[in-house]
């Protein structure tokens, strides 16, 4: 199997550290003339979504080229997989031509570790399934470091949609390795009880005031009608006891920040009036997400850290 990026729950600590401490570098602090850097001048990189993305594959996009690399775009409308290819035909067929790393999103729990067992070219994972989303989880920490001294001892409320959610997945992974304490929360149809299974000290609430009391880190997830088979949540009564608005703030610290990995529905797991306030870091996660993907691209491609 070719070294690639496939989950956060195979990496221990010491890896986590390394992403992030070489993001640290890659961050711009806001600046908006960033320099280009050659690392990884002659490399090929294959970015190929089988779902929609606009952070995901945008920021890797960003990233390569900031470090110097090719990039090529395909999109499974635009792929072989439309004419009856299967997905390991179409992964032969893009690997054949030789690019250095293949960042994939699939439909399917596991889809990249199976390729990655076949192929030579490194797979990095932008999300698969319901199962993991590794450089999300690392752009959380990262954008959580910005604003905390740590990630051991925090309390990290994650609400919404858990079920469904790959990024809930690996940010529980990622944060159990540092000792956080991780409070999921959601109505009892997205937080079936065996998810407390998921890491040591995993705690389960679908009382969001519980889920928050206390907490350094609200992460808010969006409700993913594309993966229910279920019949869905009303979108006001969701809101209603799901929804994250101002007075849910007046509960907390004064540095409790706020996330969300996006898109973002307001008005139904979050309000506006959150989204847009000084305790919200979501644009901090955006921004963040080009470095880690810097960090990973330039490990996964071969090329060391001066």
């Amino acid at each position: 199997m070719a070294p690639g990026l496939l989950g956060i729950e195979g990496l221990d600590r010491a890896e986590i550290e390394s992403y992030l401490h070489r993001a640290k570098a890659f961050q711009s602090h806001g600046a908006s003339n960033f320099k280009k850097l050659d690392t990884l001048r002659g490399k090929l990189l294959v970015n190929l979504f089988f779902e929609n993305s606009t952070r995901t594959r945008t920021s890797f996009e960003i990233a390569a080229k900031r470090l110097g690399a090719d990039t090529i775009s395909i999109a499974a409308s635009g792929s072989s997989v439309t004419k009856g290819e299967s997905l390991v035909d179409t992964l032969n067929t893009l690997a054949a031509m030789r690019p250095h790393a293949i960042v994939m999103r699939h439909s399917a729990s596991g889809a990249p570790h199976f390729l990655a067992r076949h192929l030579e070219t490194p797979i990095i994972n932008a999300g698969d399934g319901m199962h993991e989303h590794p450089t999300q989880a690392l752009l959380d920490a990262l954008t959580i470091l910005d604003h905390k001294p740590a990630l051991e001892g925090l309390r990290v409320a994650i609400i919404g949609d858990i079920i469904h959610s790959r990024v809930a997945r690996s940010n529980v992974h990622l944060l159990s390795k540092f000792g956080a304490q991780i409070v999921l929360c959601g109505p009892a149809p997205m937080l079936p009880p065996d998810l407390a299974k998921l890491a040591p000290g995993v705690v389960l609430t679908h009382d969001i005031r519980e889920a928050i009391d206390g907490a350094d880190v609200i992460m808010m997830l969006r409700v993913q009608l594309e993966r229910q088979h279920e019949t869905p949540f009303p979108p006001g009564d969701y809101f209603r006891f799901y929804g994250l608005r101002p007075e849910h703030l007046t509960l907390t610290r004064q540095d409790t920040i706020v996330m969300h990995p996006g898109p973002i529905n307001r008005g139904r797991e979050i309000s506006s009036e959150v989204a847009d306030s000084k305790r919200s870091v979501i644009l901090n996660q955006v921004e963040n997400g080009v470095a880690v993907r810097m960090a990973v691209l330039e490990k996964v491609m071969g090329v060391q850290a001066a």
